[in-house]
């Protein structure tokens, strides 16, 4: 999953779960010591399928969606969504699909499960009750040459992003030079207006809801500010941290946090298909970085494990829950003081991560290691406190 080519890296930063000085405010380089928690967290795990990505968790059908993009190749499993019982993940129900699934936004109020066919530039709509596909939308139809020299779309698709108080769905469009931000009306289904300027690889994304904001990251470590009223991006802030893939917007402090993930031989990525040649790292990842969206500034950074990608916040519990692909774990911190909770061992690679609010368990996908047999299925995990 590290060895890069230039016609294979938006599928690894799509799918992967994807040293500069210090400033302040910047916690010890070391993992911090482990605060007090009353019990050893129970973790059940169950292999589900092939090619399996994001998840939610849906209250209202007390179910798990979990994307499952499939194999390739002869005799692969097709695409399609799982329906699993979230106290034994057992799959319940099968969602076929035409497109692979990566990226999953649920409206639970609305009962719509969005998913995003990440290589096929478009979004699959689905009835969560009925679990039937009840709309598809083309994001655009126009394909342009690729660095491989093949015809692609000029954008792949990664994180989408519920704006449900304004009917909108958010997908930050992926490319090496200049990403863009598609904007969905869940009503019509219809692009409502695609906004450019978003750097290389826009990958994170995250909702201020209050505030009316809209926070996008990419791989040069900018985080930009859109106005969700007009739809204008307001600002563009160098911030502190270098791979800023996944982000989440706490509430409480007004703060945007970000995996910093610390991938291996992007600057070369960057400089050869961005164009970014005065470019300078801002550190070497594996953290996460607590950033003060007003001008980016890095107020804080958690050490995490090797090659962090999801992060979830538990604001009510005070728990932050950050998955790392390279170590294999995912790691729980305070959210409030950063201290280490507990370290929980889910090889190979933990991916992505959902929450039940009621009773606090986490959901947990988990990609196969390189040594797994071809087409094997992977795995779901439920952590319990």
């Amino acid at each position: 999953m590290r060895r890069f080519k230039s016609a294979s890296f938006l599928a690894l930063v799509l799918t992967a779960a994807l040293a500069g000085c210090a400033q302040t405010g910047d916690r010890a380089a070391s993992a911090p010591a482990a605060a007090s928690e009353p019990a050893q967290p129970r973790v059940q795990r169950q292999a589900v399928g092939q090619g399996i990505y994001e998840l939610v968790y849906s209250a209202r059908q007390n179910a798990l969606f979990v994307a499952a993009a499939g194999g390739f190749g002869e005799g692969a499993a097709a695409p399609r969504i799982l329906r699993l019982d979230p106290a034994t993940l057992a799959v319940q129900a099968e969602i076929p699909l035409e497109r692979k699934g990566f990226g999953l936004a649920l409206d639970d109020a609305a009962g719509r499960l969005y998913v995003g066919n990440a290589n096929d530039a478009s979004i699959t709509v689905i009835d969560t009750a009925t679990g039937k596909v009840v709309g598809l939308v083309q994001l655009t139809s126009k394909k342009v040459k690729a660095p491989d020299g093949k015809q692609r779309y000029p954008y792949n698709l990664r994180e989408l992003v519920l704006d449900p108080a304004r009917h909108r769905l958010y997908a930050p469009g992926l490319a090496f030079r200049d990403s863009v931000l598609y904007v969905v009306d869940t009503r019509s289904l219809k692009v409502e207006k695609v906004v450019p300027g978003f750097g290389f690889v826009a990958t994170g994304a995250a909702l201020d809801a209050a505030g009316g904001k809209l926070y996008v990251s990419n791989l040069q470590g900018q985080l930009f500010t859109v106005d969700t009223a007009s739809l204008r991006r307001e600002k563009v802030a160098e911030a502190g941290g270098d791979q800023l893939l996944n982000l989440a917007f706490d509430a409480r402090t007004g703060r945007v946090l970000a995996t910093d993930e610390g991938m291996e031989r992007l600057d070369g990525m960057r400089e050869k298909l961005g164009g970014l040649k005065d470019y300078r790292k801002r550190g070497e990842g594996n953290r996460v970085v607590v950033l003060d969206p007003a001008d980016g500034r890095r107020l804080a950074g958690i050490p995490t494990g090797k090659g962090p990608v999801a992060l979830l916040l538990d604001a009510p519990r005070q728990r932050l829950f950050v998955t790392n692909r390279e170590s294999g774990t995912v790691t729980v911190f305070d959210s409030g003081s950063h201290a280490l909770l507990r370290t929980v061992e889910l090889p190979a690679h933990p991916n992505s991560l959902a929450l039940d609010p009621r009773t606090g368990a986490v959901f947990v996908t988990v990609k196969n290691g390189r040594d797994a047999p071809k087409d094997s299925a992977e795995s779901v995990a439920r952590i319990d406190f």
